[in-house]
This record gives C-alpha cells, sequence and structure tokens, in this order.
C-alpha cells in the first residue's frame, strides 16, 4: 500500500493555467531540449516548503522509439530527473538560491506504477532539509509522482549548489 500523498491534491485545482509555466521554468533551470522535464507549476507553499508540477508525457518524448518498443513507458531515472527539476526551480525561484543546483544523490526510491505517453506526471514535492552555507548549499526533497491519482513512484533526492 503506497504511503499518503504529501499533500492533498484535492485542494488545488489541477486545471488551473500554471503560476509558473514552461518559459519561467527556463529562465530559471538551465536543462533544454530532451532534458527538459518541468512543464509547469501549479502550487507551492513558500512557509511549509510544498510544491506541485507537473510534466505533459507526450508522444514525442526522446526514450519513446527504444524504451519500451511497442509499449512505451517513461523510464524511472526520467521521473527522478522531472523530480530534481521541480526542486532545483522551487530553490531558485522561491528561495532565491543562487547558482546551479545539481543532482548529488538518490536517498530512496520506489516506482509503483507506469507513466505512458499521453499523460500528465504530476510531481509533489516537500523540503525535508535545506542547510544553506556560504559556499554550498545542500537540500533534502521527499518526491512523489501522481497519474490519474494514482501514486507512481516516490523519492529522496538530495541537490547541492554547484
Amino acid at each position: 500500500m503506497p504511503p499518503l500523498l504529501l499533500f492533498d491534491l484535492a485542494r488545488i485545482d489541477l486545471n488551473a493555467k500554471p503560476i509558473f509555466d514552461k518559459e519561467a521554468i527556463c529562465r530559471v533551470n538551465p536543462q533544454r531540449f530532451e532534458m527538459q522535464q518541468l512543464d509547469g507549476i501549479l502550487w507551492y507553499d513558500k512557509e511549509k516548503a510544498l510544491v506541485l508540477g507537473y510534466k505533459e508525457v507526450t508522444e514525442d518524448e526522446f526514450w519513446i522509439r527504444g524504451h519500451i518498443p511497442g509499449r512505451p513507458l517513461m523510464p524511472g531515472v526520467m521521473m527522478i530527473e522531472a523530480g530534481a527539476q521541480l526542486t532545483s526551480f522551487f530553490f531558485k525561484q522561491i528561495h532565491k538560491e543562487e547558482g546551479f543546483i545539481g543532482f548529488a544523490g538518490i536517498k530512496e526510491a520506489k516506482f509503483r506504477s507506469v507513466v505512458e505517453p499521453g499523460k500528465r506526471l504530476y510531481l509533489l514535492g516537500h523540503i525535508r532539509k535545506y542547510v544553506r552555507r556560504k559556499r554550498t548549499s545542500r537540500v533534502e526533497t521527499s518526491l512523489q509522482g501522481v497519474v490519474d491519482g494514482k501514486m507512481v513512484f516516490e523519492a529522496v533526492l538530495v541537490g547541492m549548489r554547484v
């Protein structure tokens, strides 16, 4: 049985216009082309360190042809990358962290279901730990991915200002 969601999605309008769209994300995150895995931010709570973003999984994804021929499935590593980009955006845009927030590690990860083209992957994040130092900052984030109301992955990622 999956754990409870980090926050209640029912209290957020999932069809609302994003508060930060792809263009706004591009002004903050450096990933481009095939590696841009975050399409919008729908909601955040700075005080509680919560954020909700999404990735539109389209028929044009670069991995479609080879993962898995005849039944394309979003690779788990791409789900994790989308979550890492969510964390990076949150810190740079909301907390005004300077520099590049790099992916430093995965403390935990569990994949619970598949993500297929044509679906929207919601990314729920909760910043568990944030240490800001002069030379480098470190962030630990709990992440969950949800498709059609079902949790498809959960992870704890570590990021660092590089």
